[in-house]
């Protein structure tokens, strides 16, 4: 029983370790889509070449997200010892974590833009509601912006300790 509690007792840095092997095997399978696309060996169509390229492209965006969540994770828990409750924490956390979350929709919405324009057109709406939802998630994150800022202008010593700890942790 008391191995069982340790493995499922929480802990940052497992939580950090496990996004970093997340994204090293996410990697990983990129090189080895791109491998596909581009062995000489392997008789394939441009356009099956470029499918493995920018299934690549979607694998290394899905990476970067997690080195990028994980990085945070490891910046605002472990190295600031944060709790998350002060408006101006709040904000600098989500904001981190939808930004990157922003920029994976938006790439992958690319992505597969370019890849069922090609083979399915009739499925562009599907593509088309996956850069809708980034850009839905992105005016949320502006007007959450735009409403935690009066909650952050009441404590403006919890701002200038946050710009301090961002000084120490750089």
């Amino acid at each position: 029983m008391e191995i069982i509690r340790k493995v499922f007792t929480f802990s940052y840095s497992g939580i950090i370790v496990l996004f970093t092997c997340c994204g090293l095997a996410l990697i990983f399978f990129a090189a080895l889509e791109l491998w596909h696309g581009l062995n000489p060996s392997q008789v394939l169509t441009p356009r099956d070449r470029f499918n493995f390229i920018l299934e690549a492209i979607g694998l290394l965006t899905i990476a970067v997200v997690a080195f990028e969540l994980g990085q945070t994770i490891l910046e605002e828990e472990v190295l600031r010892k944060v709790q998350v409750s002060a408006p101006t924490r709040v904000r600098r956390f989500l904001s981190r974590f939808v930004v990157v979350v922003v920029v994976a929709l938006s790439i992958e919405c690319l992505v597969t833009v370019f890849e069922l324009a090609h083979e399915d057109p009739a499925r562009l709406t599907q593509a088309a509601s996956i850069g809708i939802a980034a850009g839905v998630l992105l005016a949320a994150w502006g007007v959450f912006i735009r409403l935690n800022k009066s909650a952050e202008e009441i404590e403006p010593e919890a701002m200038a300790e946050a710009k301090d700890e961002d000084r120490k942790v750089k």
